[in-house]
């Protein structure tokens, strides 16, 4: 049987719960208030939740983080391509689809994007609608939104 790891973070934005197996992080998510886990940490864990850290000082632009969610073939696909979104941009569902070589599969693609698991270190955060306006985000749209302004000033800044 696996062994399951959980860390919780207390972000600018709310709680985050780090979830790990003993070879990858499986999960980050925004805590609802009324499911708070019982933090059982790692080392991969603490690691996940220290490079957490350092991005939300704007010391940290990129994860070196194994990553293991799970999802369909079409999910990893997605989740694959969100990650090659650098930091501090945007990319509309349109261009994901793309990026993927399916580019009838917009909705899809949205909808991949909302099932991700990893959330920030898979940054569907990124992706906003072809009219540059925010849609959708599973952490809620003022979240997206306050992550999306950090990256923009961050990002002006040269390290």
């Amino acid at each position: 049987m696996t062994q399951t790891y959980c860390s919780l973070l207390e972000s600018p934005i709310g709680w985050l719960t780090i979830e790990a197996n003993d070879n990858a992080i499986t999960r980050i998510e925004f805590l609802d208030a009324n499911s708070v886990p019982v933090p059982n940490e790692s080392d991969l864990t603490r690691s996940a939740k220290s490079q957490l850290e350092q991005y939300f000082t704007g010391q940290r632009h990129q994860f070196d983080l194994p990553l293991a969610p799970p999802g369909t073939d079409f999910q990893q696909r997605c989740w694959q391509a969100l990650q090659d979104i650098p930091y501090g941009e945007t990319r509309s569902y349109v261009d994901q689809a793309m990026a993927i070589a399916k580019p009838k599969a917009v909705r899809a693609v949205g909808s991949a994007n909302g099932a991700n698991p990893i959330s920030i270190v898979i940054p569907c955060h990124r992706v906003i609608g072809k009219n540059g306006k925010l849609t959708g985000y599973a952490g809620g749209l003022d979240r997206k939104a306050w992550l999306l302004a950090m990256e923009a000033r961050q990002s002006d800044f040269s390290f």
